[in-house]
């Protein structure tokens, strides 16, 4: 009941985000994409992973990038090309692409700030617009866990301990307005969602 709750609200926030993208930049069969940090997954049956590539208009002008081998997303997105690459060092000349888009990655990226700058500044570098989304680090309830406030405790320790608890072992390091407009070599608008904040640039 809880697992099903969550993907609803989840997919709820994605489909708003895909309509604010589509607001925003006005992007047309022509527009090509670049999705970095998409998941070996399908979207559906309780799943909102890869919601961009399911719901884009044009999935044939999208270039979704991931970490690991893909077959599973090849299988469900055939219209999608993919590359398997680090974002921190993406495989594309400076502006391949029109648009950027990147969905709750950036928070994962291992390494702190620094390592988090750069993933920002490969998908600047690859595309002439970008659209990054990111949980608020202060909105009380954190979205991957869904535990109040124990993403406010400092890295480590404690935090660890129960994020783990929660099933969760992945990194997550919480940007705040300001800590995700930092991360951008250039100006960008960020835009507070209370649950989540959205980057667009540049201004």
């Amino acid at each position: 009941m809880l697992q099903r709750l969550a993907s609803r609200v989840s997919l709820r926030s994605r489909e708003r985000k895909l309509r604010l993208f589509l607001e925003l930049y006005r992007p047309g069969p022509d527009t090509t994409v670049v999705d970095v940090g998409v998941t070996d997954a399908p979207f559906g049956a309780g799943s909102t992973d890869n919601f961009f590539e399911a719901l884009y208009p044009w999935p044939e002008r999208i270039t979704a990038v991931g970490p690991t081998e893909l077959d599973r997303f090849a299988a469900a997105f055939p219209r999608v090309r993919w590359v398997r690459a680090d974002g921190r060092a993406l495989p594309f000349e400076d502006g391949a692409f029109d648009l950027g888009f990147s969905n709750a990655v950036v928070e994962h990226v291992a390494g702190g700030r620094e390592e988090q700058r750069r993933f920002v500044a490969e998908l600047c570098r690859v595309a002439r617009r970008v659209f990054v989304t990111t949980p608020n680090r202060w909105f009380p309830v954190d979205p991957h866990t869904r535990l109040p406030l124990v993403h406010w405790l400092p890295a480590g320790g404690v935090r660890d301990r129960l994020v783990r608890a929660a099933g969760f072992a992945d990194v997550l390091d919480p940007l705040g307005p300001s800590e995700l407009a930092a991360l951008f070599p250039y100006p960008v608008r960020v835009l507070n969602r209370g649950l989540t904040l959205v980057a667009v640039g540049p201004l």
